[in-house]
């Protein structure tokens, strides 16, 4: 059993996490926390290492559950990461082939972050054909007597995975990125993606 973070397309050291496990267990009762994945994640552009951030909705100084934390819909940042992964990956080897799956993610406009996040690992985990049993945390627990991999969900954290490469659009331009969005393995692998993740070494 491993507690983990619902993330946004998460970095590829959660689905390494994930792909290990026989039962999973989202927290959703700890607080908002900002420079986290929660809301973010980073694939490979022309341009090199690149985020994708989900705005939400806060009051400063106010502290908020993850599952209680809002959307922000001012702008369209949805339309933006389409625009911008298609820019990215439409010359990847399986793009066409997972992007008329992903289009409803952003097409919905889910009024929770953690709901969008929980829709991301669904279509994650159909893509990968991994079937793992999912819950939810009905309330904070600071320590668990499981595997807790609730630090992956840490952004700016000092931790480098080193993967094993694999091919990427632009890695001709700025070399091998290590442990970008779950996307970026699913565009270039597709369904070699999950031996990929089982292969992996790291210490969690």
């Amino acid at each position: 059993m491993t507690l983990i973070q619902p993330t946004y397309f998460s970095p590829i050291i959660q689905y390494v996490a994930i792909a290990k496990s026989k039962e999973i267990v989202f927290e959703v009762e700890d607080n908002y926390q900002k420079q986290t994945y929660r809301n973010r994640c980073y694939i490979s552009t022309a341009n090199g290492k690149h985020l994708l951030n989900v705005p939400v909705q806060h009051n400063k100084g106010v502290k908020q559950k993850s599952k209680d934390t809002k959307i922000d819909y001012k702008d369209d940042w949805h339309k933006l990461h389409v625009k911008t992964l298609q820019t990215a990956y439409s010359s990847s080897p399986f793009f066409e082939f997972y992007i008329d799956d992903l289009l409803p993610i952003f097409e919905k406009r889910n009024l929770f972050l953690v709901d969008l996040n929980l829709k991301c690992h669904e279509f994650m985990m159909d893509a990968l054909q991994l079937e793992i049993s999912t819950s939810k945390t009905t309330e904070y627990h600071k320590e668990v007597d499981f595997l807790d991999a609730r630090n992956l969900v840490i952004a700016k954290s000092n931790n480098e995975f080193n993967f094993n490469r694999y091919i990427q659009v632009f890695e001709q331009n700025h070399g091998f990125i290590s442990n970008l969005s779950i996307l970026d393995l699913l565009f270039m692998e597709g369904p070699n993606a999950l031996n990929y993740l089982e292969s992996q070494t790291v210490n969690l």
